[in-house]
């Protein structure tokens, strides 16, 4: 299997003062080409932190992180910028839509600096809301703005894609349809997706689960077939 992203012996340190933060712990993590990775561990564990790495959003205070040859460790602001706008889709638990702007708009602000995008209207589609592409923010549900920010992300069609806490505002039933989206979304366009949270159940949905505690990786399974998210209670 291919190799999207690669970190050997990440470590982050926040200081504040004279007191030191671990955040993380010297971690190595391959992510893999298409596959679909949920990343479980309690707030504080460092998972948030691994991820904005990951997205070129931080830099380690020690270790490596490669995409595909890319060293990103060794990339100036510039190289970081190119590569979170061209190979990188995020989605945050709060939506961060422009309120004046249609669920269509809204997606169109990324189409329109992308070198390969989706159209809005596919992209709308693809996560099930092309019907609701002329209305504004106000007039959806928190799942349907969750689910115009999931399409926001992967209209530029990027190559990984990471959720930080996806259906963590929502309840159980409008988070089952945030997480089909990108179930659909893996499946669909190939992208490698990771999804950060706190909710044991959702790991069952993907090809590795991966536990995070104290800024180290405890360990890794891989679950022998991926659960439908309708399959998913909470």
């Amino acid at each position: 299997m291919t190799v999207t992203l690669k970190t050997r012996g990440l470590t982050k340190v926040y200081r504040s003062g004279e007191v030191e933060v671990h955040a993380l712990r010297g971690v190595d993590l391959d992510l893999y080409e298409g596959e679909l990775v949920v990343m479980l561990g309690p707030s504080g564990s460092g998972k948030s932190t691994l991820l904005n790495i990951l997205g070129g959003l931080d830099v380690p205070s020690a270790g490596t992180v490669h995409f595909h040859d890319q060293d990103l460790t060794a990339a100036r602001d510039t190289e970081l910028t190119r590569y979170r706008r061209d190979h990188v889709g995020f989605v945050f638990q709060f939506y961060n839509l422009i309120p004046s702007l249609t669920a269509e708009e809204n997606v169109a602000l990324v189409t329109e600096i992308s070198s390969r995008p989706l159209s809005p209207m596919d992209a709308l589609d693809l996560v099930g809301l092309a019907q609701r592409a002329h209305h504004f923010p106000a007039q959806l549900s928190g799942g349907e703005q969750q689910r115009v920010a999931i399409a926001r992300a992967i209209a530029k069609q990027p190559e990984i894609l990471l959720c930080d806490e996806p259906t963590g505002a929502l309840d159980s039933e409008t988070g089952i349809l945030v997480l089909e989206a990108i179930d659909k979304v893996n499946r669909e366009i190939g992208t490698t997706t990771a999804v950060i949270t706190h909710n044991m159940v959702i790991g069952s949905m993907a090809d590795r689960t991966i536990h995070i505690a104290d800024g180290s990786i405890a360990r890794i399974e891989r679950n022998p077939t991926r659960a439908s998210p309708r399959e998913l209670t909470w």
